[in-house]
This record gives structure tokens, C-alpha cells and sequence, in this order.
């Protein structure tokens, strides 16, 4: 079996990634897990973070390792809150919903997406990055028990559930979703 190390200190990350890359033949770890380091995610783009984090793993693990980078955006805020979605919430979400809220009903724009970016990065530094999306728009207040982060807020274009009111429908949908089935091809044919 081939090893794979999710670059990531938060366990929720590498819970949803379990499923979706054991099939593919992939015994994984995370850099928790590995005691690796937490680099700062200087970017200004998912892209740019998510890259940061594969290679820094993939480096100091001498393992290929996949991360994640991604987030909310807000219309009604500029785009905000982005890239900066993790400390936007500072692990006080519902204060975050209701800025966001707020600054949507305010400015009668509802419009939302997430984004996620998954880097695959080797431990000669090369790196391959994919990107997925979902539209949608922000709830008029908190739905949901699924899911985590600004799931109770986020109400995907077509549906008028939350992703967190979605449960294991969201996985097949989300953004990640979109972004991992671009990975899968190259996974799928490095696993063999």
C-alpha cells in the first residue's frame, strides 16, 4: 500500500480525506500524525497556501503528501473572507455568521462560493494543484448539525438545504469533491 501524507495538524481534514483516498490503494497519515510542522500560510491565494503546506510535508516526510486549502467567500464582503476564512471565524463561528449575515442582508447580496485547493507535492518539491468550486449563497441564519466550519451558512446553487443539513449528500457536491475527482486520475495511476 502507498503512503500519503495529508498535510494537516486539523483532524477533521484527514477524516475526509480517509474514505475518499483508501480505496485508491493509500495508507495515510497526516503531519500530525508525523510530528511535522505547521508552516504559516503566507499566500494570497488557496493555491498558494494549500502548496505551502504539501511541500513543507512532503519535504521534511520524504512521503508524497496532498493538503488542502480553502474557504468562504462572501459577495456582500468583497470576497472576504477568503483565504483569511479560518481566522475570520477565530473558533467563534456563529459570531462569524453573523457578520456574514449581517453583511448580506445589508447589502441584499447573498451570493457566496467555496473553494478548495488541493496540492499534490512530491518530495523532490515538483507540485500538481487542482481546484474546485461551488457556488451558492449565504442562509438567512444557521441550519444544520453536519459538516463544520461555515457549513450551517452555505447553501449550495439548486438545493435549499445548508451543507451542513446535507450530511453525507455534501461529499458528492462539495467543493472538495470537485477538486479531488481532478486528483483522483493521477493518484489512481501513481497507487499502481
Amino acid at each position: 500500500m502507498n503512503k500519503l501524507v495529508i498535510a494537516s495538524h486539523n483532524p477533521g481534514k484527514l477524516k475526509e480525506f480517509l474514505p475518499l483516498l483508501t480505496p485508491l490503494g493509500y495508507e495515510l497519515t497526516s503531519s500530525a500524525a508525523l510530528g511535522l510542522p505547521e508552516p504559516s500560510e503566507t499566500a494570497r491565494d488557496f493555491a498558494g497556501n494549500a502548496r505551502i503546506k504539501a511541500v513543507t510535508a512532503a519535504k521534511a516526510s520524504g512521503l508524497p503528501a496532498l493538503a488542502d486549502d480553502s474557504g468562504l467567500s462572501v459577495s456582500a464582503l468583497n470576497g472576504q473572507p477568503g483565504v483569511f476564512s479560518a481566522r475570520y471565524a477565530a473558533d467563534d463561528y456563529p459570531a462569524a455568521f453573523a457578520k456574514i449575515i449581517a453583511a448580506a442582508k445589508a447589502k441584499e447580496n447573498w451570493v457566496a462560493w467555496f473553494t478548495c485547493a488541493l496540492c499534490l507535492a512530491q518530495p523532490d518539491g515538483s507540485t500538481a494543484t487542482y481546484i474546485g468550486e461551488v457556488l451558492g449563497r449565504i442562509a438567512s441564519e444557521p441550519r444544520g448539525e453536519a459538516g463544520f466550519g461555515y457549513d450551517p451558512i452555505f447553501i449550495p446553487n439548486g438545493y435549499d438545504r445548508t451543507f451542513a443539513e446535507m450530511g453525507e449528500a455534501k461529499e458528492a457536491i462539495s467543493h472538495r469533491a470537485r477538486a479531488f475527482e481532478q486528483v483522483r486520475a493521477v493518484l489512481l495511476a501513481e497507487a499502481k
